[in-house]
């Protein structure tokens, strides 16, 4: 594949922070409102509304809205985005989605508030999907080259990876944060800049059709698979369907395009079969100019790419893999290892994920999502690192497993009598069946078990002493990251990079 028609690929000498979006500057028109009617349809209904500034930003919460905003009012749970169209154009929103079903029944009220603050809506079936073709209608505006990243489990840290390593010499946007869904994925797309050459998006999935949906609005040329596991089998019902889904990414390649999955992934033939893109290997076997790595612990690793030593500094195995996933697409994109090394030593631990906090006590704090993969990976590295005092993990539940759940806490419970650990700390009602297995073996392991936070902190803090180490490990729901506060006093909660 070639990737830049105007000349080598590596044409620029300065260095470039990979950017993730935020705030944009007021003077930077995303769209006229005459081109949104024309991309998603619709009925337009305005006041004389003049072209000039157009659109600056799309939002679809109304806390976020600015001079200049296009609202997109979702429905939720426990509310309706299109109760919040008069709070949007009092801040300075100009145009706002209308879903069909809502004008009908609020028309009068809706041409009031246009009156009042010289608003427009643009009527649609549906505003979600007319928020789809618009940033697929954006993103078909740009240069920029797509790749797509997928996977039960390491596609955020993979995402920031290769981001990390291609922003060396070229300007690189990913999705920030957990913006992978089918709403957060495509409000991320505006973000993307003209002189972007690479925009790397993860795409998350929780229900069946949302891969499917993403890879429409982004239409990537690279795709990573990083593994097929069982986050969110509740959802798809077995790990097939849930193959099937990530499938979509590979799927949706051009011929022209490149493939990723791991070397020892079980799906592969089924993920290879039908796709027209070249499907590509990574891993310790395959990933071109891998030659081996140190595991330094809480340090993470010191890999060697083709003589080159290169400090990687997140920790565990599961990291090395999401890092030689890394290597294999920028070394197919024709980036150097000079631009490789300076990128994988830049990465740092994102919230949550992988998070170490040294202090009288270690902390690892893997609170970000967990799933019988993920758990296993934690426990294995506990078990693993070299460690003079006593290991402790602290478990939360794991969610979204559906029929799967009793299982998958009995496996876990297996898990944990084989790693030995020195103390063992539970939270959540499906942890009843990993305590009850815990307690009925013939392990003299202490075990707690607590189903309120504040609780289970308190026992945690009055049983660990210096030179412990700790991992916490639990669904992103559980909010683990708060027993943290109880165990170091001056540590500040929250998600940050």
């Amino acid at each position: 594949m070639h990737w830049d028609s105007n000349g080598p690929l590596w044409i620029r000498t300065s260095k470039y922070d990979p950017h993730q979006g935020g705030k944009i500057p007021m003077d930077r028109v995303l769209f006229q409102f005459s081109e949104i009617v024309r991309i998603v349809g619709g009925n337009p209904y305005y006041l004389p509304l003049t072209e000039k500034g157009g659109i600056t930003s799309v939002i679809s919460d109304s806390r976020q809205a600015s001079k200049g905003c296009l609202f997109v009012p979702l429905k939720g749970e426990r509310t309706d985005g299109h109760y919040y169209i008069q709070e949007v154009f009092s801040k300075g929103g100009k145009v706002s989605f209308v879903a069909d079903e809502f004008w009908s029944l609020n028309q009068d009220s809706l041409q009031t508030y246009a009156v009042k603050y010289r608003g427009a809506y643009i009527i649609v079936p549906t505003p979600l999907k007319a928020l789809h073709k618009l940033a697929e209608g954006y993103l078909r505006k740009k240069k920029v080259h797509r790749i797509g990243v997928t996977g039960s489990n390491g596609k955020t840290t993979t995402k920031e990876i290769v981001g990390a390593i291609l922003s060396q010499n070229n300007s690189t946007f990913m999705n920030r944060g957990n913006l992978n869904s089918e709403i957060g994925l495509p409000l991320s797309v505006f973000e993307v800049r003209d002189d972007d050459r690479w925009a790397v998006f993860e795409m998350g999935m929780n229900h069946p059709g949302e891969i499917e949906t993403l890879v429409q609005i982004v239409k990537p040329e690279i795709g990573i698979i990083t593994n097929i596991g069982t986050a969110h089998i509740g959802n798809l019902g077995s790990q097939e369907a849930i193959a099937a889904e990530k499938k979509q990414l590979l799927s949706s390649l051009p011929s022209t395009g490149v493939g990723f999955i791991h070397e020892e992934e079980a799906f592969a033939s089924f993920l290879k079969e039908g796709v027209q893109a070249r499907i590509k290997t990574f891993g310790e076997r395959t990933t071109p100019g891998y030659e081996g790595a140190e595991n330094l612990g809480l340090r993470g690793w010191m890999i060697r790419l083709e003589g080159r030593r290169i400090h990687f500094p997140l920790i565990g195995r599961f990291n090395l893999k999401n890092a030689l996933a890394a290597i294999a697409v920028c070394k197919e994109l024709g980036v150097g290892n000079s631009e490789i090394k300076t990128g994988l030593e830049s990465v740092k631990p994102l919230f949550g994920r992988g998070q170490i906090i040294e202090g009288p006590v270690t902390i690892l704090l893997d609170c970000y999502n967990a799933n019988p993969h993920s758990m296993l990976e934690a426990l294995e590295f506990l078990k693993e690192i070299e460690w003079q005092g006593r290991r402790i993990g602290v478990f939360g539940a794991m969610k979204e497993l559906g029929s799967y759940e009793g299982e998958a806490h009995r496996t876990l419970g297996e898990w944990i009598l084989q790693k030995k650990l020195d103390g063992v700390f539970l939270y959540g009602e499906a942890m009843e069946t990993v305590y009850r297995l815990l307690k009925s073996s013939a392990s003299s392991v202490p075990v707690f078990l607590e189903q309120k936070l504040e609780a289970l902190a308190l026992r945690l803090k009055e049983f660990l002493k210096e030179g412990d180490i700790v991992l916490i490990k639990g669904s992103r729901s559980l909010e683990l990251e708060r027993v943290v506060t109880y165990i170091v006093p001056d540590h500040t909660e929250g998600e940050h990079a």
